[in-house]
């Protein structure tokens, strides 16, 4: 553990101004305010943030940040309060320390939705202040050392976990690539031992057998490097565990064919001299292709800047080359962090960088802590890919980004308005995946809303919460729309005309804060007949309204239609999960649903149309199938078996016709929704003993 005067040094070793008396006083206030607790290890527990501090005067922190680390654990652990806090270190110091605070408080119960509201917080304190951020990160890195003393191993596993998919990934975000690899690589430890163990032999094994390597091709490109007339410090080292294991993860290899286990990094005086070391690179080995990168001209999201490029090096060994300037290796060492140094104190950066900003927007559209997970893991895991505006901006989005992603990147009033989209001057879907260096032009109307469809395709967080926002604003008008339309029949069935404070007080009897509310309830069937009439008109039904409702006639889930209220898949159409459905209601009979295209609706003139769509939990239907199947020996046999690759359950069959070479079967089929019965059809028809098939 660090000293006091050892800390106190470390800090004006690269500030001569900081204020020495701010983290003299935090560190006395640390060590009395903890006392005697005990860390798992062993160890006085006020040797974790002192420790916390010390990572952060690697980074050339100010005091109030390393102050901050110092005390980041009393108001959570301590009986001190932030008004104690804010009097003993000012305001700046106390708001950092209730920031980082707010962070650790989690009272979610699942295992996802501690980490999607441990998230959540850990975004909204990153929007005051990036140095919270900073200061969790080192947190967090400190607890990933010594987490081999906690006893429990589910503990020790759900930490490591958390710390996979969300503290790694957010170092990674502001550049702090020192940070993430050993975050990643303490927490594969846990998560896959066993892997982490046989990669960690194969690499000693590669080591001892290579000898010095390492050492002797760094100092050859070093060597070349300088016959060319370029100053350089050359490293190099084997790759991490977890990027190796990575690495053969995706690719499906094993670590004998994972040929690039060696990097080397190149660190040289200008931007000029790094293209000019590239040159004299690929001049003396072959490049490898594919695996060149220019981080310079366009940099990532993180401010990231470098030249990346894998060649051929003696004995068909590959080997990674990293080339950089002095000031670009700052950057990539120290990320966001490097802008915080004493001496950049008057230049600091807007704290809510770009992605900062979007992951805060998409607090405000999430639905539920899952929702703000799968945003944020998308924002922070897809690999980038650059596009362009018609003016030239770049614009960075993960791999598999279409022009509605493009659109919400610029700005969300011009992704709600997509209308198309041209690519490179040439009209193209909007499902389009987008290639690097593609220029996208937006082709916009005021008139145009966003689409659900949308969110078949789009891959970018904001752009799915835009959707998902919208979508959820309009289900709620139509609610209310359709919920006003059974509210008006069930005043009709009241005995007496209503007075003008019915509603009024209807709504203070059933708690609900507005009439669009009770409109809405009455939609979803939240509230039944026969209550809102008794609220509306005590005793106007003298009904026991403890009594146990009647069961549903479906086990669907209908959005549109009341929860409750009787109603039947119309079996001229069969719709099915998926399906663009409509229901006739008339009165005294179930309301019956069928497809928007089913011929019968043209008999329902003297019903009332309601506007339908399938739930969240529908359970499926039943499809009619027009099969006509060659005549030939086993051709059923194969239609049986692709229903049941496919888990579809046969209800009847019927052979229809013969005609020859042709036999004709009517299938009643068991479906999950629309697109499994797309993708029996699809297999139907691909199969030679199969001469058609069509839905009926």
């Amino acid at each position: 553990m660090l000293r006091q005067y050892e800390l106190v040094e470390r800090v004006k070793s690269y500030d001569p101004e900081a204020d020495e008396a701010l983290i003299n006083r935090a560190y006395v206030f640390s060590m009395q305010a903890h006392g005697t607790q005990k860390r798992a290890s062993g160890d006085p527990y006020y040797s974790h943030p002192i420790e916390v501090a010390g990572i952060l005067t690697d980074l050339h922190l100010d005091d109030e940040t390393i102050a901050t680390a110092i005390l980041h654990d009393t108001i959570e652990d301590t009986v001190a309060t932030h008004e104690e806090i804010e009097a003993k270190f000012g305001a700046n110091v106390a708001r950092l320390v209730d920031g980082v605070t707010k962070l650790s408080k989690i009272e979610a119960q699942t295992e996802n939705q501690r980490a999607a509201e441990n998230l959540r917080k850990f975004l909204l304190a990153m929007s005051d202040d990036i140095r919270v951020l900073l200061v969790k990160l080192a947190d967090r890195l400190h607890n990933m050392r010594t987490l081999h003393f906690i006893k429990d191993a589910e503990k020790r596993r759900r930490i490591a976990r958390e710390t996979m998919d969300i503290y790694a990934p957010l170092a990674e975000r502001i550049g702090m690539y020192e940070f993430m690899n050993e975050m990643q690589t303490l927490a594969f430890k846990q998560l896959e031992p066993e892997a982490y163990e046989s990669i960690t032999k194969r690499l000693q094994q590669l080591h001892e057998g290579g000898g010095d390597r390492i050492a002797r091709i760094a100092s050859g490109l070093k060597l070349l490097l300088s016959r060319n007339g370029i100053e350089s410090e050359v490293t190099g080292r084997e790759k991490h565990v977890y990027s190796i294991w990575r690495k053969m993860a995706e690719r499906h290899i094993s670590f004998e064919q994972l040929s690039d286990v060696m990097a080397f990094r190149a660190i040289v005086p200008s931007t000029q001299d790094c293209y000019k070391a590239l040159g004299v690179i690929h001049a003396r080995w072959p490049m490898v292709p594919g695996r060149f990168k220019d981080y310079i001209s366009t940099p990532k999201r993180n401010g990231y800047r470098s030249l990346h490029t894998s060649v051929i090096h003696a004995e068909n060994m590959r080997i990674e080359i990293q080339i950089r300037s002095k000031d670009m290796h700052a950057q990539a060492e120290y990320g966001l962090a490097a802008h915080w140094a004493y001496k950049q104190a008057q230049d600091r950066p807007d704290t809510q960088v770009r992605w900062i900003r979007d992951l805060i927007e998409i607090l405000d559209t999430a639905e539920s802590p899952e929702e703000l997970l799968e945003h944020t893991r998308m924002a922070m895991y897809q690999d980038r890919i650059f596009a362009f505006t018609p003016k030239g901006e770049l614009i960075q989005l993960p791999k598999g980004a279409t022009p509605v992603d493009f659109a919400y990147a610029v700005h969300t009033d011009l992704g709600d308005q997509t209308v198309g989209a041209k690519v490179n001057g040439r009209v193209v879907p909007l499902r389009t995946p987008i290639e690097n260096g593609d220029q996208v032009q937006i082709l916009k109307s005021k008139a145009q809303e966003p689409q659900p469809g949308w969110l078949n395709f789009v891959v970018t967080g904001k752009a799915r919460a835009a959707v998902r926002r919208f979508v959820r604003h309009k289900e709620r008008d139509e609610m209310v729309a359709l919920g006003r339309k059974l509210y008006d029949e069930i005043v009709q069935r009241l005995p007496a005309q209503l007075g003008e404070d019915a509603l009024r007080n209807a709504l203070q009897r059933l708690k609900i804060a507005d009439e669009a509310g009770l409109m809405a309830a009455v939609a979803r069937g939240t509230i039944t007949d026969v209550e809102l009439m008794e609220a509306l008109m005590p005793g106007s039904t003298g009904a026991d309204l403890n009594a146990k409702p009647p069961a549903q006639r479906e086990a669907i889930s209908i959005k549109g239609l009341t929860p409750g209220v009787a109603f039947d898949l119309a079996t001229c159409c069969h719709p099915l999960p998926g399906d663009r459905i409509v229901g006739l209601r008339r009165p005294d009979e179930a309301i019956q649903v069928h497809t928007i295209d089913c011929a019968n609706l043209a008999d329902g003139v003297d019903a009332d149309w309601v506007d339908l769509a399938w739930g969240d939990k529908s359970d499926g239907g039943t499809a009619r199938l027009n099969v006509v199947l060659k005549n030939e020996p086993g051709s059923l046999a194969v239609m049986s078996g692709i229903f049941g690759a496919h888990q579809a359950n046969i209800l009847n069959l019927k052979l229809a016709n013969r005609d020859g070479a042709f036999h004709t079967f009517h299938v009643d089929l068991e479906v999950h929704d629309l697109h499994h019965l797309v993708r029996i059809l699809a297999a139907l028809r691909a199969a030679d003993a199969v001469a058609s098939a069509e839905r009926v």
